[in-house]
C-alpha cells in the first residue's frame, strides 16, 4: 500500500489527524519515540536517538527519545516512560508517540496501569535524569496523548522468545513469550488512545518459526494488534494458507478482532519491510517516521 493509500485510510481512522494547539498560550506539541529491545541511547537524555538513527533526521514536531535499558522487565522500565510523559504530555502540552518493537509493550503497559492515575503537571524542563519539576503542585489524570504509531509492535509477543532464540535469562525476553506477553497487562485498556500499527513482512531467517507473515522478529498477530491469549497465523490479502490481517480497526478474516483502540495502518503486501532500524531509521520504522513527520504538528 503506497503513501496515497495510507493517507486516504488515515482520513477514515478515528482520532488520527488533529488540529494543533496554536492559540493556546504556552502550549507545545512533542513527539516521543520509544525504542525496542537491546537498548538505545543514554537513559534520561531525550536527545539521544542512538537506537533509531541520526538525530538530524526529521521525525515529528519537537522529537524526544525515551530511552530505557532494553533488557529489563516492563514494570522496572515503565518509570522512564512515565517520566517522559509527565515531562512533555501534561498541562497544555500534547504528545504524539512513535514506538518500535518492545516499545509497543512499554507504552501499552504504562497506559493500562498508570493512565488513570494522578500525574504532576510539570515545567517540561528535564534534569539530567530525565525528570521534570512539578509546576505549583498541579496534577491531572493521565496524559495528553494524540495517538501512537507502532512499528513492528511486539506487545503480542514473539515465538522467538518461546523457542529460546534470544538470551533466555533476560527479563524482557521472558515477557516476550507469546502467552506471557498477552497476559502481561490489559491490552484493550489504552485509556482511549488509538494505536496505529505498521506490520512488516520481509521475514527471512526465522520465518519457519513465526506463524503467518512476519518481519523476521514478530508475526502479524503481534505487529497487527490481533487480540487473544495466543498467537495465530495471519497473512497478506489473498494468501490461501492463512487468514488476512485486515486494514483498519475491524475484525480480521476469520472473525478474530484486534485489541480495542488498535488499527492496522499499513500491511506489507509487497513484503518489502523488515524489523530492524539499522540505526538509520530503517525497516518498517521508516514508514512510521515518514508519517510521523507529516502528521505530528
Amino acid at each position: 500500500m503506497g503513501r496515497p493509500a495510507r493517507l486516504a485510510l488515515s482520513l477514515c481512522l478515528p482520532g488520527l489527524l488533529f488540529a494543533g494547539t496554536a492559540g493556546v498560550a504556552g502550549a507545545t506539541n512533542y513527539t516521543l519515540w520509544i525504542h525496542g529491545r537491546t537498548g538505545g541511547g543514554a537513559i534520561g537524555n531525550y536527545n539521544d536517538f542512538a537506537y533509531f538513527g541520526p538525530n538530524t533526521v526529521a521525525a515529528g514536531v519537537n522529537k524526544k527519545s525515551v530511552n530505557w535499558d532494553g533488557r529489563s522487565g516492563v514494570a522496572s522500565q515503565s518509570g522512564y516512560v512515565r517520566n517522559a510523559l509527565d515531562c512533555f504530555c501534561t498541562g497544555e502540552n500534547w504528545c504524539y508517540i512513535g514506538v518500535h518493537s518492545a516499545g509497543d509493550m512499554l507504552i501499552g503497559y504504562t497506559l493500562a496501569n498508570y493512565g488513570g492515575s494522578a500525574r504532576p503537571v510539570t515545567t517540561a524542563q528535564p534534569n539530567a535524569a530525565g525528570v521534570c519539576t512539578a509546576s505549583a503542585g498541579r496534577t491531572q489524570t493521565g496524559w495528553n496523548i494524540r495517538w501512537v504509531l507502532v512499528a513492528a509492535g511486539s506487545a503480542g509477543g514473539s515465538e522467538l522468545a518461546d523457542i529460546g532464540a534470544w538470551t533466555t535469562s533476560e527479563p524482557m525476553v521472558q515477557q516476550h513469550k507469546v502467552a506471557t506477553a498477552r497476559a502481561l497487562y490489559n491490552h484493550n485498556d489504552t485509556r482511549g488512545v488509538w494505536f496505529y500499527n505498521y506490520a512488516g513482512a520481509n521475514g527471512t531467517l526465522y520465518s519457519f518459526t513465526l506463524p503467518g507473515q512476519d518481519d523476521e522478529v514478530v508475526a502479524y498477530h503481534s505487529s497487527g494488534g490481533v487480540s487473544g491469549t495466543g498467537g495465530s497465523s495471519y497473512c497478506n490479502r489473498g494468501d490461501w494458507f492463512c487468514d488476512d490481517l485486515t486494514l483498519g480497526s475491524g475484525p480480521n478474516q476469520g472473525g478474530r478482532p484486534k485489541w480495542a483502540y488498535h488499527s492496522v495502518m499499513f500491511r506489507d503486501d509487497g513484503e518489502d519491510y523488515g524489523h530492524y532500524t539499522g540505526r538509520n531509521w530503517g525497516g518498517i520504522t521508516s514508514l512510521v517516521r515518514r508519517d510521523m513527520d507529516a502528521w505530528a504538528r
